[in-house]
């Protein structure tokens, strides 16, 4: 494979999902559907470059889901790289429904995550999931239904791991008491903290937190904080952004995720920033 000019993601350090290993900066595929993460994306060839891209740099993470395209995404990561390189890890969610290009709608019935897990499985090329994350609690289904669900099909060898996505602190000790977690992925950036408590609770436990929209949209990165501070140290908003997060956490599993070959690179750049005292607490 081609060197790349960059260290890449290896200089943000590791972290554990269970008894595997990644680089502690991922990547979020979502955004190589089409808009609103509906549909295929208009060049497939582009999307396949920015994958290989992705793995070049070092990122070993990649998160998808059933519901972005819907069916979409996970079909694009297996045509751009399978077969796999050794190590890298494929997460991906299951839960949400589109039915239409506005809308996502729990659907935790256990019969639907069971037939979730066979379709994630023929399109990524897998027998078996190593990170599967339940995207959202359904509130018209027992937590405790959902989450049984999926350790029965961690016990039949269908699911390595097991996540959770958009939980409070209290699902996450139940599911914790039905079965292990290795993960958890909610929002959170620097102008929306809201998941602080779920954060704090995986310090704790030594779950791995994977912050959703990590950079806040273009409303995060144009944050006057982030403004001053990037151009006191000569850094892009979202390289700095993402450096901010992975200083605010030993646990943070950072997803950005981006169309451009030329963001992801900058993205990437942030596992190697160290940021000073004064930058982090100009950014509290």
């Amino acid at each position: 494979m081609e060197q790349s000019p960059f260290k890449g993601a290896a200089l943000a350090g590791t972290i554990d999902l269970g008894d595997l290993t990644v680089n502690r900066l991922g990547f979020g595929a979502m955004r190589l559907c089409g808009d609103s993460a509906w549909g295929r994306p208009r060049d497939r060839g582009h999307a396949s470059r920015v994958l290989h891209r992705v793995v070049e740099l070092g990122v070993n993470f990649i998160d998808t889901a059933d519901s972005y395209g819907p069916e979409t995404n996970e079909s694009l990561i297996s045509e751009a790289l399978y077969p796999y390189p050794s190590g890298l890890v494929i997460a991906t969610k299951g839960g949400l429904v589109r039915p239409n290009r506005r809308s996502w709608v729990e659907d935790g019935r256990p019969d639907h995550l069971r037939r979730a897990i066979e379709g994630s499985l023929q399109r990524l090329r897998l027998e078996r999931i190593d990170l599967y994350q339940f995207h959202a609690p359904d509130p018209n289904v027992p937590f405790v239904e959902s989450l049984g669900a999926l350790a029965d099909l961690q016990r039949s060898g269908k699911i390595r791991h097991i996540g959770l996505s958009n939980v409070t602190v209290d699902q996450l000790e139940l599911a914790r008491s039905i079965t292990p977690i290795v993960s958890v992925q909610n929002m959170y950036n620097l102008r929306n903290r809201t998941g602080e408590d779920v954060l704090a609770a995986c310090e704790r436990l030594g779950i791995a937190f994977l912050p959703w929209y990590p950079l806040g949209g273009r409303r995060g990165l144009k944050a006057l904080k982030v403004k001053q501070v990037a151009l006191r140290r000569g850094l892009s908003h979202a390289a700095l952004s993402l450096a901010w997060l992975l200083a605010k956490s030993p646990v943070m599993l950072p997803i950005p995720g981006t169309r451009s070959i030329e963001h992801l690179e900058e993205n990437v750049l942030a596992a190697a920033l160290k940021l000073e005292p004064d930058d982090f607490e100009d950014l509290q």
